[in-house]
């Protein structure tokens, strides 16, 4: 992956709005890999306390975005399947990293799992992209 992608990838998550309201930091970038953190807060509670899914899943889309689109071609979501196993703790610093298992011209599976700084598993997902082929915008990938 070249260097200039990976700076801009660091750059860009850091201005995403969405990513930036929720605390995400992108943490690691590799072809087809990533690694993303925030810390749940209170903000993130659902009405009964606990963290909402859908601040984990936002994490697990931060992941997924990242490592589909490491590739330097626009790829977007087919789709994903999340199982919640734990509830994190407010406060807890939550980590999800996403692993390409499978890629094609056109599509690419990943595997991305939570976890908290316990370690303690919070949520697994098997996600689908569909790759456009177009070059992202700061990429000097045909």
């Amino acid at each position: 992956m070249e260097e200039k992608v990976k700076r801009e990838f660091v750059h860009r998550v850091k201005e995403e709005p969405f990513a930036r309201n929720l605390g995400i930091e992108l943490v690691e970038i590799g072809e087809g890999t990533s690694k993303v953190r925030m810390t749940a807060t209170p903000e993130m509670n659902n009405l009964f306390g606990m963290i909402h899914g859908g601040a984990i899943f936002a994490l697990i889309d931060e992941a997924f975005e990242t490592a589909s689109n490491s590739h330097g071609t626009l790829a977007v979501a087919l789709n994903m399947n999340i199982t919640y196993l734990n509830a994190p703790a407010v406060g807890a610093i939550l980590t999800a990293e996403a692993e390409e298992i499978n890629r094609t011209r056109k599509t690419a599976t990943y595997d991305i799992r939570v976890t908290d700084d316990q370690g303690t598993l919070i949520a697994v997902c098997n996600a689908l992209v569909y790759r456009k082929g177009t070059p992202l915008p700061f990429s000097d990938t045909p």
